[in-house]
């Protein structure tokens, strides 16, 4: 399935090194298998979203496997994709960005051209053919009817849930200074860290790797500086790590003050498993063997 990862150190602004495809020995096995393209985006200094992203498979590409991305900011999101709506182009990777915000999603969302009626002239942020560019565009265009991020989430999510057939929605949003998160339904878990600064002993620097051999990223600056980190799976022994509840949104502001709720509670009104989906989009939402 897709990997997710975010970070946010906010307010302090921290140097870290991604390896979007870890070059473990089980690499290659892996990208054959399954990812369809990695991303990651940050802010600048002066707010602006950067995006690194790339529709390639490890195994195309060693170098790229291999290749650090040292990158400065305040928030970070990652993305391995497993594609299950959308070709292998630019257009279909992950992170997008609408309106100086970045999103990345994991899960199958059907009966897209139901969204696309709904979205209407909204359909102008969409530029590629997945489901998840238009549950972006969806909470963007609630975002700009309410000015409030988190309850423009829970209003797109509720409304897919309730007119779409869903399978899953973990999804990861960021700004220069806030990050988001949302795990829905129960399908795939979605893990939170609140770390301290130098992690348990106090004293460490910031060094996690995904047991899938997917997402590495190393932050020497936060063992002096405290951050949050949500990801698709426990990345390091840190007892601190919980999974978020089924349809729980978590929202962390500026100031690392952290909020959740239930914004979801209820289960899809159309829910689909696994068997319902087309073979490739059932291959997308396995777990990879670690």
């Amino acid at each position: 399935m897709c990997r997710l990862f975010g970070l946010t150190a906010a307010p302090e602004r921290v140097r870290a090194t991604f390896w979007l495809l870890d070059a473990s020995d089980s690499l290659a096995v892996q990208s054959r298998r399954e990812p369809d393209g990695v991303g990651l985006g940050t802010f600048g200094a002066d707010g602006r979203p950067e995006v690194h992203k790339a529709p390639i498979a490890a195994y195309q590409d060693p170098d790229f496997a291999r290749e650090a991305r040292e990158v400065r900011a305040a928030t970070f999101i990652a993305h391995i994709r497993y594609a299950s709506t959308g070709g292998l182009t630019p257009a279909n990777t992950h992170p997008f960005e609408q309106r100086d915000r970045l999103l990345a999603h994991n899960g199958v969302i059907g009966g897209l051209p139901r969204l696309e009626d709904h979205l209407g002239a909204a359909m102008s942020l969409v530029h590629g053919d997945t489901d998840s560019e238009r549950l972006f565009a969806l909470i963007t265009t609630y975002a700009e009817q309410t000015g409030d991020v988190a309850e423009a989430i829970t209003r797109a999510v509720r409304w897919t849930a309730a007119n779409l057939p869903v399978y899953a929605i973990n999804l990861v949003l960021t700004t220069a200074t806030d990050l988001w998160a949302l795990r829905y339904p129960e399908t795939h878990e979605l893990y939170v860290l609140p770390r301290a600064a130098g992690g348990p002993s106090g004293s460490r620097h910031l060094d996690h790797a995904s047991a899938a051999g997917t997402v590495r990223v190393r932050s020497a600056d936060l063992a002096t500086t405290p951050a949050v980190v949500v990801a698709s799976e426990r990345m390091d022994e840190d007892p601190g790590w919980r999974p978020l509840e089924p349809g729980e949104l978590l929202h962390v502001g500026p100031d690392q003050r952290m909020s959740h709720e239930i914004a979801v509670p209820r289960p899809p009104a159309h829910r689909l498993t696994l068997a319902d989906l087309d073979p490739h989009a059932q291959a997308s939402q396995k777990p990879a063997r670690s």
